[in-house]
């Protein structure tokens, strides 16, 4: 699953090792070993003498779930503060990197001090990203935000019945909170690698739940089991691929994190689907096998850093980094008085996809893919 990782916060750089412990240059240590498998779990994850740390792990849950309520993003929502409540994230993260000086440092659930195992569950249960997956430097995979998975899973407005696709699978954290809110037959999850899907998979089975993981391009979506009433993404998109379009029933709403936002767009037929941005932030991985940097737009010197640097004028730079230099984005930027996300939208016409600013048919209007 594509994480919300800040464009800012160091990432470990080829050659760089965990601490304390030899690396190779150019590519990670390989993954610790996963807990060995164990009697598959009842959806919710409830467990028995089997596994220590669950008191511990219930508690930090408990904690976590009062932290995402008291962000508002269970409002009107009670069934995802439900399954936030019983979907054990530890499960999904057998272990995760955190960011230290000079590299990172590794952190698991079956690490022999009990300190460092600790460490790790309390940072499971935080309410923030976790690393889970580097590759030659860059990050691979990640588990998302919390506060920020309910947001959009509250957004996405699933009703009972509904089928869902993800693109993204990530740990399966996420589609184990769809197949607990809908079923496991109505959830669908894809990610490109082998590796990522099978972990998935795995993590999946061990809490209880069993969607349909499939290993393709999420920008073309899985036919397999189409039509979808949802289309819900936890990667930065540069477009909106056609595919989805086709695999989708009239109606249905796509929810995708693009540029630094996240746009709701709702789908009229495989030829048509419009929507805005919502107001709220989002920092996610790329789509793997997308070729467009979506994450790091190029910043012109000549701009102050305080332009650079403000949140949504990086939105509208990367938004518009195909169609208007960092000049042009800032010449509009200050004549529109720095417009919200919510005055940007997205139109899908007939294979065409563009951003805009109020209109669609207006005269701010940008090309995206």
């Amino acid at each position: 699953m594509g994480a919300p990782f800040e464009p800012e916060q160091p990432e470990p750089e080829p050659g760089q090792s965990e601490p304390g412990r030899p690396g190779r240059p150019g590519r990670p240590e390989p993954s610790p070993p996963e807990p060995p498998p164990t009697r598959p779990l009842p959806p919710g994850g409830a467990r028995g003498d089997d596994d220590p740390a669950a008191a511990a792990a219930s508690v930090a849950r408990a904690g976590l779930v009062r932290e995402i309520e008291e962000s508002g993003a269970f409002d009107g929502e009670p069934r995802w503060r439900e399954a936030f409540a019983e979907v054990p994230r530890h499960l999904f993260v057998p272990y995760y990197y955190a960011s230290v000086a000079g590299g990172y440092e590794r952190l698991w659930g079956e690490d022999p001090s009990p300190a460092r195992r600790a460490r790790w569950l309390q940072g499971v249960y935080a309410d923030a990203p976790l690393a889970t997956r580097v590759r030659d430097g860059d990050l691979v995979s990640s588990s998302s935000q919390p506060s920020l998975m309910a947001k959009m899973l509250a957004e996405l407005d699933v009703q009972d019945g509904q089928s869902v696709l993800e693109i993204g699978a990530g740990t399966g954290y996420n589609a184990a909170l769809l197949a607990h809110r809908l079923g496991d037959g109505l959830v669908t999850t894809v990610d490109l690698e082998p590796e990522i899907t099978e972990a998935a998979r795995r993590h999946l089975a061990r809490a209880g739940y069993r969607p349909a993981v499939v290993t393709g391009d999420g920008a073309r979506g899985s036919a397999a089991r189409a039509p979808y009433d949802r289309i819900i993404a936890t990667c930065t998109m540069s477009t909106i691929p056609q595919p989805w379009l086709d695999q989708c029933r009239p109606g249905a709403r796509i929810l995708a994190p693009l540029a630094t936002g996240l746009i709701a767009l709702e789908v009229r037929d495989s030829s048509h689907a419009e929507g805005r941005f919502l107001q709220t932030p989002a920092y996610f991985v790329p789509l793997r096998g997308d070729t467009r940097d979506a994450e790091r737009p190029r910043y012109a010197s000549s701009l102050p850093r305080r332009i650079a640097q403000d949140e949504l004028f990086r939105f509208l730079l990367t938004l518009t980094s195909g169609s208007l230099d960092p000049e042009e984005a800032f010449a509009l930027w200050r004549r529109e008085a720095r417009p919200t996300r919510e005055r940007f939208g997205v139109t899908v016409e007939s294979g065409a996809v563009w951003a805009w600013l109020d209109d669609p048919a207006g005269p701010y209007v940008w090309a995206l893919g």
